[in-house]
């Protein structure tokens, strides 16, 4: 039934298929050049058996990219043979696949500063840059060899796609018996296809294959993102809302129990402190000696010594974690307390609403708001934001209005900009709030001109930046203390997130990789301590409220790091593939339907996977994991983010 000719079209467009695989194996041995340190593969046998188990993913990236490419070249008509046809299927092929192609070539660099693989967050993120362009020839600049790296792949691409061409002599058949046998290939093939792209499973009770599923075969998590690949990651999540009310029942006791979602604290008298919380930019906790005291690093060197010094009259939390990954998630985690996971609540249909945060509360209590970010205006998502929680002021480079203290990548240095906040502060009627959000521990990590020897230049580029942003707290706090405003304030800091890491075998460890500091300062040396019980961002929010004394009910699902914990210390995040939730004695890894794991509290690599022996305790750190979900997204999709409701 099939000529000759027609046989050719189908060999052509599977070699032309194939080809994609090959270059997404060289993409996936490129990546694990740029960030073998990072994924836990130990031997050769693991790096082909995990690429193999990466085939179902690529496999459905191939086709997801591909469609049009193969509904074009499958289709029963004459004219697939003529140039023109081959020429048109030649752009389609190459514009669709190189697009999704070079979204590889980022985690190359990016999956250093995310540990996950880029999904559509990353972008909803660069909407809200002004510096979009910049940027790109920035990076162009850094890490020309990625570029030159795709420029290579796509023009060995290009020349092995032409060097097996298409004969377009005519086809001689009658049109009945071209018609029907293409026709049956078509829908053979588009079947299985579909097929494909759901894992390989025709089953309409299971679901296509998504990120999660990358963690079946892995003996550690961190291995689930070298088995994915970037543009199935992006593809997964392009037309998704994960921010949706889970399906399984939880007894309306165990949110209560676990989590108490509604607080009211009468501990302390009504005070009105001024508020000032630091989000430090990649300030993890690797970089500070305060907060490594108890790691035992061999030669640990610390970039932070005016932190330290400063931490020695503080209370810190060196137990405390991130509840997100990117810099818009910390806003949301410390201000709202509300966590981010696989997508940040703040690029979700749900984030413009009322929403109880530190703004809300402390503007009850007649206290003056201010968010500061040194960057264009709106950059990260921080005004639009702001605006949702009801910041009375906003302050980023138009207000600073000074271009000569740009930084040239990302906005003002911290320096200049933690002096321009201390002077606004300065007019300000107290009691007041405010927010500073840094940004030169940033890549690319480059100090000022002026400072280009001051600072260590430590094991890797972010110590020297660092170092800097230490100077300029030093600053920050001398200048400060000389105001009458500053003896009436508590000074919080945290980072937003982490970032590059020098000591490997305490900072790649799975939990830690969200390992960041919670300190907390009062002038008067009140609060002053070391606290080893699980904190995280969240915490902050309802920490502040306990401090002041404010006696109304609100909503938190975190706990005042102040008063003795009226629910259990935990810590919930997202690895990129999983949640996970530390609590008691233990670490759960949960899938968003079911546990899939459980690792003793310090076993922060996730090395050895207890699930088999289940125990009570297991069950109830479960329970907790979907009481956390079920809360969580009923109050967001519900809109019951404050207590009025």
């Amino acid at each position: 039934m099939f000529s000759y000719l027609r046989k050719n079209e189908y060999k052509i467009m599977f070699y032309r298929l194939l080809l994609a695989y090959f270059f997404y194996f060289i993409a996936r041995v490129l990546f694990y050049f740029y960030n073998s340190d990072l994924l836990g593969i130990d031997t050769v046998y693991d790096f082909f058996r995990l690429s193999y188990y990466g085939l179902a993913f690529d496999t459905a990236a191939i086709l997801y990219v591909n469609a049009l490419f193969i509904v074009l070249s499958l289709l029963p008509l004459k004219v697939n043979t003529k140039k023109w046809y081959q020429k048109l299927l030649f752009l389609i092929y190459f514009t669709f696949n190189l697009v999704a192609y070079a979204i590889n070539f980022i985690d190359f660099i990016y999956y250093r500063f995310t540990f996950s693989r880029t999904t559509k967050a990353v972008f909803e993120t660069l909407e809200n840059e002004s510096n979009k362009s910049s940027m790109f020839f920035r990076f162009l600049a850094n890490y020309w060899h990625v570029y030159l790296l795709f420029f290579i792949a796509a023009a060995l691409w290009v020349f092995l796609y032409n060097k097996v061409k298409l004969n377009t002599k005519r086809y001689q058949k009658s049109n009945l018996s071209y018609f029907l046998s293409s026709t049956l290939v078509f829908v053979f093939l588009v079947i299985m296809m579909i097929g494909a792209i759901r894992g390989g499973d025709f089953k309409k009770s299971t679901r296509p294959i998504n990120l999660v599923d990358a963690s079946r075969h892995v003996t550690k998590l961190q291995q689930a993102d070298f088995v994915l690949n970037s543009p199935f990651a992006f593809i997964r999540t392009f037309n998704t809302i994960n921010i949706k009310k889970v399906k399984y029942q939880v007894d309306p006791n165990a949110v209560e129990k676990y989590f108490k979602p509604v607080k009211q604290y009468k501990n302390n008298p009504k005070t009105s402190p001024n508020i000032v919380v630091f989000i430090v930019e990649s300030y993890g906790r690797e970089y500070w000696k305060a907060f490594n005291k108890d790691t035992k690093i061999p030669n640990f060197k610390s970039y932070t010594p005016f932190l330290d010094s400063l931490a020695e009259h503080s209370l810190v939390f060196t137990n405390a974690f991130a509840n997100g990954r990117k810099s818009i998630h910390g806003m949301s985690s410390v201000i709202a307390g509300i966590p981010s996971f696989e997508h940040a609540f703040t690029s979700s249909p749900y984030a413009n609403q009322k929403i109880e945060s530190l703004v809300s509360t402390l503007k009850e209590r007649n206290y003056d708001t201010s968010f500061f970010h040194g960057a264009p205006n709106g950059s990260m998502g921080f005004l639009g934001f702001g605006n949702i929680l009801g910041f009375d002021h906003y302050y980023g480079m138009t207000e600073y209005a000074n271009d000569e203290d740009d930084d040239g990548f990302w906005g003002i240095w911290d320096e200049e900009f933690m002096q321009f906040t201390k002077e606004v502060l300065d007019t300000k009627k107290e009691p007041f709030f405010a927010s500073l959000f840094t940004l030169t521990s940033h890549e690319p990590f480059l100090p000022p001109e002026k400072y280009k020897d001051k600072f260590p230049k430590g094991d890797i580029p972010i110590h020297q930046v660092v170092g800097y942003t230490d100077y300029a707290f030093k600053k920050f706090f001398e200048a400060a203390k000389k105001e009458p405003w500053f003896n009436n304030t508590i000074f919080i800091l945290t980072a937003d997130h982490t970032n590059q890491s020098f000591y490997k075998d305490e900072y790649y460890k799975i939990i830690n990789r969200g390992a960041v500091p919670i300190l907390i300062y009062k002038p008067d040396s009140t609060l002053v301590g070391v606290d080893t019980k699980l904190a995280q961002q969240i915490d902050i929010y309802p920490t502040v409220l306990d401090a002041i004394g404010y006696d109304k009910p609100f909503r938190s699902w975190g706990r005042s790091l102040l008063s003795e914990p009226e629910i259990e210390p935990y810590v919930m995040n997202y690895n990129g593939t999983q949640y996970q939730l530390q609590r008691g004695n233990l670490i759960c890894t949960f899938d968003g339907e079911k546990a899939t794991g459980f690792f003793s509290i310090n076993d922060k690599g996730l090395v050895d996977n207890l699930i088999e022996n289940r125990t009570p305790e297991m069950d109830e750190i479960e329970e907790a994991c979907k009481a956390f979900m079920k809360d969580y997204f009923d109050r967001i999709i519900d809109k019951q983010l404050t207590t009025e409701n």
